[in-house]
């Protein structure tokens, strides 16, 4: 099997973290028990993926459009999401991870808004590699959020450059994503780093995300390494 170059190791890994609760299902579990194995298979493949020589990773824990589902659903997500963020954090960073939030901030909680605040405190000078939690994030939100701020700052504004949007964004030192993983089968982005995933490489398995493993990150690595990417040429 070819092996991933080590020059060839994308900066920023987008995972769409999807099939927990088909996995739970499968399993004969409650299916909201999948949330929390997914959560441990991120912190998994995030160590692993750092380890590798990503810089970024984003994962898409929480969508926009996800506040739809259940309100059992919302409520056992909201409660997972504040027991991460305020109990977790020590994990990464005792592997020297940089923890933080991409998304809006309406509709959270202010416990999980301050707990998010003091994970991205806590964890903030740390160089092993930055995790980047998408809660309550949508891409057209981001674009939209993006202008709206430019033109808070410059009413005066007649034309929008992408270089104007790029320094808006979510994070604006974040590069754009190298490449998407989306597990559980589905073949399509759901709204997720529309801005940055411009050129991204894509990779999907039918794998759901819990049973997700090193070994399948490795094959996932390896594929984008023999790839010829090209922008536009």
């Amino acid at each position: 099997m070819l092996k991933a170059s080590p020059t060839n190791i994308p900066t920023h890994l987008g995972i769409i973290l999807d099939g927990n609760r088909r996995w739970a299902a499968a399993q004969n579990l409650p299916k909201l028990e999948g949330h929390r194995a997914g959560y441990e298979t991120l912190k998994k493949i995030a160590k692993r993926a750092f380890k590798k020589g990503v810089s970024y990773i984003s994962a898409y824990v929480f969508s926009t459009e996800n506040w739809s589902r259940s309100e059992q659903e919302i409520d056992y997500l909201m409660k997972l999401l504040l027991w991460i963020a305020k109990n977790e954090v020590d994990s990464f960073n005792k592997e020297n991870i940089r923890v933080r939030f991409l998304g809006e901030e309406d509709k959270l909680s202010p416990a999980v808004v301050k707990a998010m605040r003091n994970a991205e405190d806590k964890t903030r000078d740390n160089t092993a590699g930055t995790l980047l939690l998408c809660l309550n994030y949508g891409g057209k939100q981001e674009i939209a959020s993006a202008v709206t701020k430019l033109l808070q700052d410059d009413p005066n504004k007649k034309q929008v450059t992408v270089e104007d949007i790029s320094r808006y964004v979510y994070e604006p030192s974040v590069p754009d994503v190298d490449l998407i993983i989306r597990t559980s089968g589905e073949q399509r982005l759901s709204n997720f780093m529309l801005w940055r995933a411009a050129y991204s490489e894509l990779y999907f398995t039918e794998t759901h995300w819990p049973a997700f493993t090193e070994k399948m990150l490795d094959d996932a690595l390896e594929s984008f390494s023999i790839r010829q990417r090209r922008f536009g040429t």
